[in-house]
C-alpha cells in the first residue's frame, strides 16, 4: 500500500510540475500567438482566436459568406503600414463589429454591429494597423471600446502599449 502511495506520489509532482510549466512557461508563449488576441480595459480581459488577412486578397474576402462566426473566434486584418481604412459589409452574411487599433495596439474605434450586405463605407479612422471582426454587438457587451489595448505578436513590442511576453 504505501508502494503505491509513493507511485502516486511521484504521478502527483510530475503533474504539478507539467500543470506549472503550462501556466508560467508555456503559457508565456501561448499568450502571444498569431492565431489570437488579447484584448484588456477597465472592462477586464478578452482573448479570441484568429484568422489572419495580411494580403490584399485575403482583406477583400474578409468575412463574406460566412453563416457563422463562433463567439470566441473573428478576423484580425494587418496592413503593412498604418492607413486610414473603410469596411464595408458586402456578401457578409452576418452582424460585425469592427474593432480598429493603431499601430501601438491602442483600439482608437469601434463600429458596433454593421448590418449584413450593407454597402456604406465603414470608416476606421486615421493611423490603423489592425482591425479586429468580431460577432456583431460583442463589442459592447464586454465594454471593449476606445483605449482598449490589443496584444498580438504583429505589433511592433518595441512601442506596443502591451507588449507580448
Amino acid at each position: 500500500m504505501s508502494q503505491l502511495s509513493a507511485v502516486a506520489q511521484r504521478l502527483l509532482a510530475s503533474a504539478l510540475v507539467a500543470l506549472a510549466w503550462l501556466v508560467w512557461g508555456g503559457a508565456a508563449h501561448a499568450s502571444c500567438s498569431p492565431d489570437q488576441v488579447d484584448l484588456r480595459g477597465p472592462w477586464g480581459q478578452a482573448r479570441f482566436s484568429v484568422e489572419i488577412a495580411d494580403t490584399e486578397a485575403l482583406r477583400a474576402r474578409g468575412l463574406m459568406h460566412r453563416e457563422r462566426l463562433a463567439r470566441s473566434k473573428g478576423m484580425l486584418f494587418i496592413y503593412d503600414a498604418p492607413t486610414e481604412p473603410a469596411f464595408w459589409m458586402r456578401n457578409t452574411l452576418i452582424s460585425l463589429d469592427m474593432v480598429f487599433i493603431n499601430p501601438e495596439g491602442r483600439v482608437t474605434h469601434v463600429h458596433h454591429e454593421a448590418v449584413p450586405h450593407d454597402e456604406t463605407p465603414i470608416p476606421g479612422g486615421p493611423d490603423v494597423l489592425m482591425v479586429l471582426e468580431i460577432n456583431g454587438g460583442l463589442s459592447r457587451a464586454l465594454g471593449i471600446a476606445p483605449g482598449s489595448e490589443l496584444r498580438h505578436p504583429r505589433l511592433d513590442q518595441g512601442t506596443a502599449v502591451w507588449p507580448c511576453d
